[in-house]
């Protein structure tokens, strides 16, 4: 039941994954985030009958990268950003 001392690299291991974790959590929020403005947009316009759709493009367009990026950096996986631009596509 004694527990043995980590070694260096057990614990420089445990620090680099801390990091990452939090900087994958990071951009994974940031992909959900633009993504609920764009849909919420959509929503506003629809309700307001509204044909302006230059501002829902140019969010469209911040949430296309990020999910871009996300997807580059192994964070999301292909298929999984695929599909997330295909439901802001259709929800436009």
């Amino acid at each position: 039941a004694v527990e043995a001392k980590k070694g260096d690299s057990v614990i420089k291991r445990q620090r680099q994954t801390e990091k990452r974790r939090l900087r994958n959590k990071a951009r994974k929020s940031e992909c959900k985030t633009l993504s609920k403005k764009v849909l919420v947009t959509v929503d506003e316009l629809m309700e307001s009958g509204g044909k302006d759709l230059a501002t829902v493009d140019a969010q469209m367009a911040d949430a296309y990268s990020a999910i871009d990026k996300a997807v580059s950096k192994k964070i999301l996986h292909a298929n999984t950003g695929a599909r997330r631009k295909a439901r802001l596509a259709k929800a436009r």
